[in-house]
């Protein structure tokens, strides 16, 4: 069984015991439990229900692993030719791990 839902902006495939890196929630505390009640699709051992544009009734239960996970380092780099202009910038995007633990139809 897994299901699609949207956290944060970004759309996720989800089944249970399934750990995931999504954008950084700045309020979860490590062992939190987090609802995300828009799941777009589910698939129960075959059968699919889709959402218009969610499924009614329907939410995922996810537990949070590590609050704030740096990623890779980004590099920017803007360069214009034969002018003698660079310029190289960096950041690291910010994520939390959530592990799911039920997905409820």
């Amino acid at each position: 069984m897994y299901a699609i839902v949207e956290i944060n902006g970004q759309q996720f495939k989800v089944e249970e015991g399934r750990k995931l890196f999504v954008n950084h929630m700045p309020k979860a505390e490590e062992g939190q439990t987090v609802e995300f009640e828009k799941v777009l699709l589910i698939d129960a051992d075959g059968t699919v229900t889709v959402g218009t544009p969610a499924v009614e009734g329907a939410k995922v239960v996810c537990e949070v692993v590590k609050p704030l996970v740096k990623g890779d380092k980004v590099l920017v780099f803007h360069k214009k030719r034969r002018k003698g202009y660079r310029k190289l910038n960096g950041y690291r995007h910010h994520f939390t791990q959530v592990s799911v633990k039920q997905v409820v139809c």
